[in-house]
Parts: structure tokens; sequence; C-alpha cells
């Protein structure tokens, strides 16, 4: 217990000497968490709807899993309307945002170098794609709150989610659902707008793969060409999901206006997870997502100094998250995706799932139920031979995508 932990040494110093005083900074604090709200977009309106769960339909065990934390430094905006302006001025005028105010701050973070905290943050993200009582939600033990089916309509078409927090709510986790999709093992009332959003934010150009395709926008000036303001600009008018997760994360921060605030999410949800962890300088852990660095910078988000906050967890045998999954006749494209990106921001932990595990590349280890049952379930050999939980996280500096492209003023 906390107070024994205390009295306990101040006892032993009446028979011992005294040691020397530490200076060492306390080890940060494990944390429990509840699913405290369910989270969607209504079709009609792009309005963010929460449900709240009722304590009456709480399922509470014995023993809590603990999520392990660290503290990180990371860079957040002045305000929101700050981020946008900047965002603006870059998009309308081509002013830099180099010199962008950022605030530097210590925040509390979820230890990314913990097996079992990624295996939970990995079961969370799962969850983000189900209801509390169907057949693929993950138990995540005694205080964790869980809910009568989704307060959605069901035929809600959008954003989807939940939001978990600590009981005295100091952190809170939104996490996101990604693609819902026939050829991804589902599919379901978002899956349209899930293929919109994937299309407008990883392809190279429009989604235009070959002259066969139905472009998602009109910025293919043919050959191998694409007009960069006419991309960026639908990109910004035409993408639901961006905005939709900035007025989420404002809400949440009303809400809950002291809490340290996470985003995880697999997939799709963890690509835009990134990219709100980028606007609002929150941590966030991202599986399997696919390369979402390029999109942030046709959003025009301003670049911090540093994005170390956010993490990337994805296996070699995902086309994905690898950038692999392109070509007239690969999976994705064959399914209607173009996922043609590859580079992802901050650090990425990858496990190498076709040396070790002997894995072939393929479509379907893409889910998140892989990672969790077949690689965080358990101790990861290699890892462990060098005296670690996970692989070395490793930055993308040296990643190129969509270099066949020319990209520029060629209006049409």
């Amino acid at each position: 217990m906390l107070w024994t932990s205390w009295l306990l040494p101040l006892l032993s110093s009446s028979f011992y000497e005294p040691r020397p005083h530490s200076t060492s900074p306390p080890e940060p604090p494990a944390l429990r968490f509840e699913l405290r709200h369910l989270h969607a977009v209504s079709a009609a309106d792009a309005h963010v709807v929460f449900a709240d769960v009722p304590a009456s339909a709480a399922r509470i065990q014995q023993q809590a899993p603990l999520i392990k934390t660290r503290t990180v430094t990371a860079y957040k905006p002045p305000s929101f309307a700050a981020h946008a302006a900047a965002r603006r001025r870059s998009l309308r005028l081509g002013q830099s945002t180099a010199d962008f105010p950022w605030d530097e701050e210590e925040i509390l973070a979820p230890d990314i170098e913990d097996r079992e905290t990624l295996l939970e943050l990995g079961k969370m993200s799962n969850n983000a794609y189900v209801d509390p009582e169907e057949n693929g939600w993950y138990e995540l033990g005694a205080n964790w709150t869980v809910s009568y089916p989704f307060g959605w309509e069901p035929d809600a078409d959008g954003f989807r989610g939940h939001v978990f927090a600590t009981p005295d709510n100091s952190t809170i986790v939104l996490a996101l659902k990604g693609t819902s999709s026939g050829f991804l093992g589902g599919g379901g009332p978002t899956a349209k707008k899930d293929k919109l959003n994937d299309n407008l934010l990883f392809s190279c150009c429009c989604a235009r793969v070959d002259w066969t395709w139905t472009a998602v926008c009109g910025c293919h000036r043919g050959g191998w060409k694409c007009d960069q303001d006419c991309l960026e600009e639908s990109l910004i008018e035409d993408s639901l999901f961006y905005p939709v997760g900035t007025n989420l994360y404002n809400n949440l921060t009303y809400m809950y206006p002291t809490a340290n605030i996470w985003v995880i999410g697999h997939s799709l949800g963890g690509a835009l997870s990134s990219l709100l962890g980028a606007t609002f300088g929150v941590p966030v852990v991202a599986f399997e997502s696919p390369g979402e660095k390029m999109a942030a910078e046709r959003l025009h988000l301003p670049s911090p100094p540093s994005t170390l906050h956010i993490t990337h967890v994805y296996h070699t045998a995902d086309p994905i998250a690898m950038g692999t999954c392109n070509g007239v006749l690969s999976s994705c494209a064959l399914a209607g995706y173009a996922m043609e990106s590859r580079c992802h921001l901050g650090q990425s932990v990858i496990y190498d799932t076709v040396s070790n595990l002997s894995w072939s590349v393929d479509i379907r280890t893409h889910g998140i139920v892989n990672v969790i049952e077949k690689i965080l379930a358990s101790p990861w050999p290699p890892a462990e031979d060098e005296g670690r939980q996970v692989p070395v996280p490793v930055l993308e500096d040296d990643c190129v995508e969509c270099y066949s492209w020319d990209y520029g003023d060629y209006p049409a």
C-alpha cells in the first residue's frame, strides 16, 4: 500500500544509518482506466455525439491491469485558433510556419517500451471498432467500466470510437476506429467514408492509380502530373475526419480541462491519431497505421520541433504500414484503395515478423487482433536478447514516397 511505502523507510531510519538523499526523479505513475464515453458523428450534420456509459452497465472484475507511463517533451500550440490561423496562412498565402510559437511542455505519456502497456493500448484500439457486448471486445480488467451497445443510430456513418478515463479524470484516452472494410475483415455503415478518407489521405494524387479509376478529387493533370494547390485544397475541404477529430479533441478538453489526453488507434484511426497528436502536442500510439507524414504536409500542419510524442507500432508483414500495398495488382488496389503513402511521423516500433516469425507479406496480417494475440501477448525474443521488452524505436528520416509524381502549378 502507498502509506506503507512511505512509513517503512521512516521506521527503518531508527535502526540504520541514513542513506544519502537520492536526486533521481520519482517513478512515473501507472494508470488504471475505465470506459467513460462512446463517441460518434451524426451523418446529417457532422455533429460529434457522446454517449455516457452508465454505472449500472458496468462489469467490474477483481484486478486491473496498469498502464505504465513516462515523461516526454511535447510541443503544443498556444491555442487551437493560432494553429488554425497558421495553417490558413500557409495554405492561402504560402507563408512558412517554421517560426510558429510552440509551447514546450513535459507531459505524462504511455511507456511505449513496456510490452504490456502496448498490449493494453492495442486492446483499447481494437475496442474502438466494436460494441462492448460483441464477441470482438477485449475485457480490460477491473475498474474498467464497459457499456451497453453504442448510443448511435445503426446507420451512423461517420467518425467512431471510445473515450476511456482514469477514475480521477487525470488522464483521458481517445481511441479512434480505423477503416471498416470487407477486405479487412468487416464492413458496416462507416465503410464508404472510411474509404474516401483513406484515398484522400494516403494516395499520391487523388487515388489516380490508372485510367480505370474514378479519382476522389480532380487534381490529376495527365501522366504523372498533379496540381499541388488543388490537391491540398481537396484534402482540406473534402476530408471529413481530420476536422471532426479536432472538434472531438476540443470537446474533450472542455469536458476535462485539467486532464492529460492521449490519442490511440489502429490503421486509419492510428493515422488520424497521429495527425491530432501533431496538431495538439499530445501523446499518440498508432498501430499498423499507413504513412501519415505526407497528409500532415498537405494539410499544412505547422511542424513542431519534435514529434517524438508520437509512436507507431507495426510489423514488417503488413503491406499497408510498410507502404507496399500499391500498384494496380496489389490487394489494396483490387479492393479500390490507393494506399500509396509510407512515411510516418514520430518514432516507430517495428516488429520484424517476416524474419523472426516467417510471416509472408499479406494484407490479412494488417488487423489489430494479429498484433495483440501474435505479437504483443508474449515476450518478443529478439528484444529480450537485447535486454528490452520491445524493439528499439526508430525515426524514419530517410523515407521517400510518391517519387514518380511531379507536383506543381498545373491549372485545369
